[in-house]
């Protein structure tokens, strides 16, 4: 008999996979036996016997083995990660000082990225605040004895004394400035006729200025006390037993109160200076028959009534200029465009 040829060795058996099955017993065949089964051409003989003495290894299914691979170590991962965790929990502590950890780290980012914004509202609110400091600390001084009034300035008064003005109003003194009562201020004044109207200002530290302006008198009212010297609104300003030289005196119908009174008043204060000093008579019956009269000469001015007054006593000084009084008895400028001179 021939010698058998050895055996193939079995395949590596994979972990978790299923050992393969044992090779099946080589028989053995004697000489006559193969020569009848095994067919008599040389190269398919050949073939049979290599196949008969070299049996091929069984095939595997590699998906089943990969599966079965994978599972076992996946399996064997599951098992140990319960054991950890059954092993070692995780507090209550751990878990407060992850979250605290998780909320300075967000803070400090948001910090870092907002550093530019805090820092412009740091100083809008810096200026802010200076400014109304200042404020406060200019309200508190000015409202303190600091600007208390040491001195009373009185401007604009010709006709008045300006010291019993000054001393009339002794009473704000020592008063801050923004503190000033105007109420007293204008009740010390309204006992000065000749006030018309009035302003107070301000001179820091210590002054308080007090601008008059002054009624301007038109003439004398002749009543029962004696002569009183009014404006052009009727305000008596003195009284007089005797006319005082230089003012003139107003005769009109119906008194103070009566529309020729308001356009004699119009027509006075419209009147040059050098003119106004010329005039020692005033009469009106109605507010359109007003008439002037100018001292030395008693020259008669026609004036109407008191619309384009202006223009009238414009036309009035150049007329006067080419033709003097001295030389006419009447100027009649009723007319302003057309002026009649007798």
């Amino acid at each position: 008999m021939r010698r058998p040829s050895p055996l193939p060795q079995p395949p590596a058996v994979t972990r978790g996979a299923a050992p393969a099955a044992p090779p099946a017993p080589r028989a053995v065949v004697d000489d006559a036996v193969r020569d009848a089964v095994l067919p008599a051409d040389p190269a398919a003989r050949n073939a049979d016997t290599v196949a008969a003495e070299h049996p091929t290894a069984p095939v595997i299914p590699l998906a089943a083995d990969l599966g079965q691979v994978d599972a076992a170590p996946a399996a064997d991962a599951g098992a140990g990660d319960a054991a950890a965790a059954g092993g070692d929990e995780v507090g209550f502590r751990e878990v407060w000082k992850a979250a605290r950890a998780r909320r300075k780290a967000l803070r400090a980012e948001v910090r870092r990225f907002t550093v530019r914004q805090r820092r412009r509202r740091a100083v809008w609110l810096g200026a802010a605040a200076s400014i109304v400091v200042l404020a406060l600390g200019t309200v508190g001084a000015a409202y303190s004895p600091l600007f208390g009034v040491e001195k009373i300035s009185i401007v604009g008064a010709q006709q008045l004394n300006a010291t019993e003005v000054a001393d009339a109003l002794s009473g704000q003194l020592g008063t801050p400035l923004p503190l000033v009562d105007e109420s007293a201020v204008k009740k010390a004044l309204v006992a000065f006729p000749l006030v018309e109207t009035y302003a107070l200002e301000a001179r820091p530290p210590h002054e308080l200025v007090v601008r008059i302006v002054e009624r301007t008198p038109i003439g004398l009212i002749e009543t029962r006390a004696g002569y009183t010297l009014v404006d052009a609104a009727g305000v008596a300003l003195s009284t007089a037993a005797t006319p005082s030289a230089g003012t003139p005196l107003l005769t009109i119908t119906g008194g103070v109160k009566s529309d020729a009174f308001a356009a004699a008043g119009q027509v006075m204060r419209s009147l040059p200076d050098d003119i106004r000093a010329q005039v020692t008579a005033v009469s009106a019956s109605t507010p359109d028959d007003v008439t002037l009269t100018l001292g030395g000469t008693n020259t008669q001015v026609v004036w109407g009534n008191a619309e384009d007054s202006a223009l009238k006593a414009v036309v009035l000084q150049k007329t006067m200029a080419g033709r003097p009084p001295q030389d006419v008895y009447t100027y009649d400028v009723s007319s302003p465009e057309a002026v009649v001179v007798r």
